[in-house]
């Protein structure tokens, strides 16, 4: 884990080491003023000689502003490395998500990976700062201060090395104990991430529905397990303090009393009393902190754990070593697939496909919900590899291909259309970043979206709300058409994605695609019949299975599923009208 996390410090290497570096110094500066100021008090002070007071002040008050301008330099450096360590960290997870496939998100969740780049990454940068400025700081304190100590009164100064092994022990309960619980609540927090996420996404549903108080009560009772979780931690973890406070006590109440028998015996001067009483301070403030920070990193432990999993996660779609960059055609072939999202051999969703598509061609995919047809067309860019079998494009396995290229040449229109936060013109322009205007026009004209733009009051620079909330789900859907139409694929794949519009405008854009994109292979999924009648073949699916293909007319004779749907669509049609 240290190892991977340790990748991300990169051009911060230098400010991470200079932190330490001026918090050694300050340190050094720190130590000596207790020695310093018992020379002043037993040389000075009591001797009465103010030539020695004066001269020793100055140096005191050097040493002292010393220590300040180290310490505020290593605070500097350390907030820069920290900082930019989160930075790089944030920069390396959302790197590495962009190469995840659909089976790796799904494997994390998507609220879970918000949180390990939210919550994870500022855990694990309030981590770093404290190892970088007191893990270095408290135990150079503690060793420069005990040898101070041992070079001025070895035999009191054993006091602190009885006191270690009390509190190493506190600190170890602490440690063992409270690591499992914040592993614990991060998960919690993924689930806590989740409901939010999945209220805000369906707030119309849960408004219309009436079930504000469900998902309040949902929120509740995980914001409870946070709350009891980090309760119990947080009590474990307030063991720490009354161990360390019994421990500088009870050292100074020792060292008081043997002190005392020493100063009166005169074996040890005042100044040097109160030199030790500093250096005792330091030495268990020293213990203190470092106990603060083991119990920082055992709270970031389980975040570091948790992004270096990420990091670490093993990509499942790759390039082969000398990729294919040119597709040939739209052309695609699967033979004898059969696809697990599980990848088990006895949980396929689809079960030995074998069909030829040729390029232009126009194919319709028909069958009941759960018949497997998206899992079938997102076997073609590659979203998912097939578990048996294999997928051809181009006469190409597309395993073959460099995924960029491939996914380049293949437009698809998901289920759920994406619109993201800009102008219309921005959106439409992922499809292609050079866009000129008239390419933007001509394509929301074949996918008929240029009247309800033409009608808005900026038209192509109209602002889309995130998730495209201010147009209408038939708009949405044309918009992202038109997108998917901007990169001229040679592939077109409209998954459901003329479902929200009226059978008029779903009959235009497909003789606008027949007329306008002749040689792109269109696939179009649907669960109207009149949005595939007029394909060169239809596919009929069922349980992952492929039922039947042939044109409108040979299935509407010899398939008896395609009967069902498209009488029950002309009987409902009929009693509509």
């Amino acid at each position: 884990m240290i190892k991977q996390l340790a990748k991300s410090i990169r051009e911060y290497k230098l400010p991470s080491l200079l932190a330490p570096l001026f918090i050694t110094l300050e340190v050094v500066m720190e130590v000596l003023l207790p020695n310093l100021m018992s020379d002043l008090i037993d040389n000075g002070v009591n001797k009465g000689d103010m030539d020695y007071i004066l001269r020793t002040g100055l140096v005191l008050a050097g040493v002292a502003f010393a220590a300040l301008a180290f310490g505020a330099l290593s605070g500097r450096f350390a907030a820069q490395a920290s900082a930019g360590f989160a930075k790089n960290l944030r920069h390396d997870l959302f790197y590495k998500l962009q190469e995840y496939s659909f089976s790796n998100i799904d494997k994390f969740s998507a609220s879970s990976l918000v949180t390990r780049l939210t919550t994870d990454v500022t855990n694990v940068q309030n981590a770093y700062q404290m190892i970088i400025r007191v893990a270095f700081r408290a135990p150079f304190m503690m060793i420069f201060a005990m040898i101070m100590s041992f070079t001025m009164n070895a035999q009191l100064s054993w006091v602190f090395v009885a006191f270690i092994p009390f509190i190493a022990l506190g600190l170890g309960i602490v440690t063992r104990f409270a690591h499992p619980i914040f592993s614990r609540v991060f998960k919690t927090y993924d689930k806590l991430n989740n409901v939010v996420q999945e209220n805000l996404h369906g707030i119309r549903v849960v408004k219309s529905f009436v079930r504000e108080e469900h998902e309040v009560e949902k929120f509740n009772k995980i914001s409870d397990l946070i709350y009891k979780d980090f309760s119990k931690a947080e009590k474990i973890v307030a063991f720490n303090m009354p161990v360390m406070q019994i421990s500088v006590y009870a050292c100074i109440l020792i060292i008081s009393w043997f002190a005392s028998h020493q100063i009166v015996g005169g074996t040890m001067t005042t100044g040097e009393l109160i030199s030790m009483m500093t250096y005792v301070f330091q030495i268990l403030m020293s213990l203190m902190f470092i106990s603060m920070t083991m119990v920082m990193i055992t709270m970031s432990r389980a975040s570091g754990e948790r992004i270096a999993e990420v990091l670490t996660e093993e990509v499942d779609l790759k390039n082969n070593e000398e990729p294919l960059t040119e597709i040939q055609d739209g052309s695609i072939q699967f033979d004898n697939v059969s696809f697990s999202y599980a990848k088990n051999m006895e949980k396929l969703c689809l079960k030995d496909i074998s069909l030829k598509i040729n390029s232009g061609e126009t194919v319709g995919i028909i069958g009941g919900t759960g018949s497997s047809k998206s899992s079938l067309v997102q076997l073609i860019p590659r979203l998912y590899d097939v578990t048996q079998g294999t997928v051809t494009v181009g006469g190409v396995d597309v395993r073959n291909y460099d995924i960029e290229a491939l996914r380049d040449s293949v437009a698809m229109v998901l289920q759920k259309n994406v619109l993201f936060s800009g102008t219309i013109k921005e959106n439409l322009r992922w499809g292609k970043a050079d866009a000129t205007d008239e390419e933007i026009v001509k394509v929301c004209r074949q996918a008929q979206a240029e009247d309800f733009i033409e009608r808005m009051p900026d038209k192509y620079d109209t602002y889309i709300e995130q998730g495209g909330t201010n147009v209408s789900g038939g708009q949405r859907q044309r918009l992202c058409i038109a997108r998917a139409l901007l990169k001229k694929p040679k592939i077109l794949i409209l998954d459901d994605s003329t479902s929200a519009v009226d059978t008029k405008t779903d009959r235009l854009i497909r003789k606008a695609f027949l007329e306008e994109i002749p040689d792109t292979t269109k696939i179009i999924i649907a669960q109207r019949v009149s949005s595939v009648e007029d394909a060169d073949k239809i596919i009929v699916m069922d349980k992952g299975m492929i039922n039947a293909v042939g044109t409108h007319e040979e299935l509407l004779k010899t398939n008896k599923i395609y009967q069902e749907v498209y009488y029950s669509q002309q009987k409902g049609s009929d009693e509509n009208g």
